[in-house]
């Protein structure tokens, strides 16, 4: 049996990263000239320089919230959209509300390959329960699982008792929905006196698969392994097993996309393992988008995945980036504590803590020193109150001090009290 999907999965890094930024200014080039959205975008850039990484992360990132005012003046796509694509596809709708049309061909979200991973294989039948109207999510995983020579049975969510029924009916041997789900239909069938035995495979999304929940899963004979994934790019990064079925830790990055973490509130790429928000750029020519910020944490893992795939591997999902905050009235964004690091290079990392002092509202920055530089705390509590414009301390913190987290803005007030 194969061990891996396509032999694009265990490909020299360097050989990928060559042909994924020979392609890049070519796509670009002939997407921007079809999409007026991206050619306003990325309008005085020469795209043909876009050629490597360091090329990319001079480009803006885009970011949701800039996409949604987009949408709304000009929708529903925002003109990030070719026209000429959407004859005979189908287009979403997503909580914002942000519209995504689904791009054409056979598995246009790239998830037959976190099927595999999984350890489905062609003839499986899969119960495929995420979603099926207004968003994609549930034809995410159909067009994977289809083009994977599979069977899916559309479930969709709620209607416990029916979703027993099929399941006694069609005895799947593949379940594919959000996590907690899966419990719900298995108690159901218990409760009723019908419990089920015909899964024996998970592909899940959507939510956090907790490892007491996906233990109680393997006591149930089911291993289940995670993706990640978004309405965008389809799944973005998956998990793999060694040959018991034990994942590995992390995820492996799908191909066919160029995935960067960004320090929230930045353009800028952070260091290798340090936490940030995670921003993709496609190879959709329907729906080209170029560092897409999806407002989720993660870090790059350094070494490569036992499993034998060659790509990058991140940690997998790790929170949200987007860590905007009111404080005393008015809101406070990762976005100025990055300006106050551009005015203050003798500062290495920053981290703003909100807090109250009684009935008040308090911000404090917490610093560390770059290496070998000394930290003029008034100067910084002078910028923190120009870029803000609220008042606020300056905590000095050593070397590797702050967490590891992503988070540029920690809002520690006790909502519950």
């Amino acid at each position: 049996m194969a061990a891996h999907f396509d032999d694009l999965e265990t490909l020299d890094p360097s050989l990928r990263e060559s042909r994924l930024f020979e392609r890049l200014p070519r796509f670009l080039s002939e997407t921007a000239a079809k999409v007026p959205g991206l050619r306003d975008w990325l309008s005085g850039i020469d795209l043909a320089s876009v050629n490597s990484r360091a090329a990319l992360a001079r480009l803006p990132v885009l970011r949701k919230p800039e996409l949604l005012e987009m949408q709304a003046a000009n929708p529903p796509f925002g003109g990030f959209v070719d026209p000429a694509a959407l004859a005979g596809a189908r287009v979403f709708m997503s909580p914002g509300p942000i519209w995504e049309p689904q791009a054409q061909g056979s598995d246009p979200w790239q998830a037959a390959r976190a099927f595999f991973a999984a350890g489905v294989r062609r003839g499986d039948i899969v119960h495929n329960a995420f979603a099926h109207h207004m968003t994609p999510g549930g034809y995410i995983l159909d067009e994977g699982a289809r083009a994977l020579g599979c069977t899916v049975f559309p479930a969709g969510t709620g209607n416990t008792d029916m979703q027993v029924e099929a399941v006694l009916a069609l005895k799947p041997q593949v379940y594919c929905g959000t996590p907690d789900f899966l419990k719900v239909i298995l108690d159901r069938a218990a409760g009723l006196g019908t419990p089920l035995s015909s899964f024996r495979l998970g592909l899940v999304s959507g939510g956090a698969l907790f490892p007491s929940l996906r233990e109680e899963y393997r006591s149930r004979g089911i291993n289940v392994l995670q993706c990640y994934a978004t309405a965008e790019f389809g799944v973005i990064a998956y998990e793999t097993t060694d040959k018991g079925g034990q994942p590995y830790p992390g995820m492996v990055v799908n191909e066919n996309l160029i995935v960067e973490i960004v320090r929230p509130g930045t353009d800028d790429p952070v260091a290798e393992g340090e936490v940030g928000e995670v921003v993709v750029t496609g190879f959709n020519p329907a729906y080209p988008l170029v560092r897409l910020g999806t407002g989720d944490l993660s870090a790059v893992m350094p070494e490569r995945s036992p499993c034998g795939r060659t790509n990058m591997r991140i940690r997998g999902w790790m929170g949200r980036a987007d860590q905007r905050t009111k404080v005393k009235g008015m809101f406070v964004d990762p976005k100025q504590v990055a300006a106050i690091l551009k005015r203050h290079v003798e500062i290495a990392r920053a981290r703003l803590v909100v807090s109250r002092d009684g009935e008040r509202d308090v911000m404090a920055l917490h610093v560390e020193p770059a290496e070998k530089a000394s930290l003029d705390t008034s100067a910084i509590e002078a910028t923190l109150r120009e870029v803000t414009k609220l008042g606020g301390t300056v905590h000095l913190v050593d070397p590797g001090g702050l967490p590891n987290d992503g988070k540029v803005i920690a809002d520690e007030r006790d909502y519950a009290g």
